[in-house]
């Protein structure tokens, strides 16, 4: 019996991550799972632009803007609901929404690509100053002061869902992110395995010819667009929850060039690529800043300008090709075919 390697690959990916999530906690002390919780917020957040861009074919320069979103409105439900469960609905929905604004004027408004990458530029900056600006009591809402430049403290943990008076310890929450990032993963791969992850791919390919197959390029890329956001928006909600604070430095460039970075590195048009980038670049710059040997934005430009001169398809892609020279290349039909093929 033929197994297919895309089923083995898939399996081995989640049973690493299971692996990783119930054995490391049996390594590293607190400090160090504490450490592994950003190490997987910040994955599900490159998986987030991984998906976006080498799946669906869209830049987005400002996928930060999602990212604090998601933050920002977890910490506001979450200190006026007094749990968790219902701010983490919220903390997906609310960039998602948003993302379905923002996309459908760029989408259904015939924006160029380039364009697209300049508008989630400039509206990630824009939300860093609107949010930089709300210093006093009086931007609040409901409960929650919005804090301005000081941002948002004390902002409650993940509890069990609906027992706000079991709030989850950094292990149990080490537990919620790595699990929360497995199931990103596995969604991702069942999109993607879909008839409408063949026809986002096709999309990527050749957007004229999917129309003319009788696909609409806008409402594919708008859904893509709005999947990404939800999970920018998830992995933003963990990382306020790993740092139990947020401030408008997560709508930053800072943040928008890094998930980038991750992804380049990783290696674009993959799942596991932007995970492995994400994890590598966040241990250089917590590296760089306990040695205070250089500063972690030189050490990120670097970083990129040489993957891009050197290395640009990415690690992922490099290892694959290296691994497995004499492999038999699958024959492949065009994913615009392969798109009509799952549509009767």
């Amino acid at each position: 019996m033929k197994i297919d390697s895309r089923w083995v690959g898939f399996t081995a990916m989640v049973g690493t991550g299971l692996i990783l999530m119930f054995g490391l906690p049996q390594v590293f002390d607190l400090f160090g799972i504490v450490q592994m919780t950003v190490f997987a917020a910040m994955a599900m957040f490159a998986l987030s632009q991984g998906f976006l861009w080498g799946y669906g074919g869209i830049m987005s320069f400002g996928q930060a803007a999602f990212l604090g979103i998601g933050g920002y409105a977890y910490a506001i439900a979450a200190l006026n609901f007094g749990e968790s469960t219902g701010a983490v609905v919220i903390a997906i929905v609310a960039p998602m929404l948003f993302a379905a604004l923002l996309g459908y004027f760029m989408f259904y408004g015939r924006i160029s690509d380039a364009y697209i990458g300049v508008i989630t530029l400039t509206v990630s900056v824009i939300l860093f100053e609107l949010i930089n600006s709300t210093s006093g009591s009086a931007y609040r809402i409901g409960s929650a002061e919005l804090g301005g430049f000081n941002g948002i403290p004390a902002v409650p943990p993940l509890n069990f869902p609906g027992d706000p008076s079991s709030p989850l310890d950094p292990q149990q929450t080490w537990y919620a992110c790595m699990g929360s990032l497995i199931g990103v993963y596995i969604l991702l791969r069942a999109i993607l395995a879909s008839r409408f992850g063949r026809v986002v791919v096709a999309i990527r390919e050749n957007e004229t010819r999917a129309m003319l197959l009788g696909y609409d390029p806008r409402l594919y890329k708008l859904l893509t667009f709005m999947i990404a956001a939800g999970i920018a928006g998830l992995a933003g909600c963990l990382f306020t929850v790993w740092g139990a604070f947020i401030s408008p430095t997560v709508f930053s460039l800072t943040m928008s060039a890094q998930v980038i970075i991750y992804v380049l590195v990783g290696g674009l048009g993959t799942l596991l690529g932007p995970i492995l980038g994400a994890v590598g670049i966040q241990y250089l710059i917590i590296l760089a800043g306990s040695q205070s040997m250089v500063d972690s934005n030189l050490g990120l430009g670097v970083v990129l300008v040489a993957f891009v001169l050197l290395v640009p398809q990415g690690v992922v892609p490099v290892i694959r090709d290296k691994l497995l020279p004499l492999r038999k290349p699958r024959s492949r039909k065009h994913p615009a075919t392969e798109a009509v093929e799952a549509r009767r």
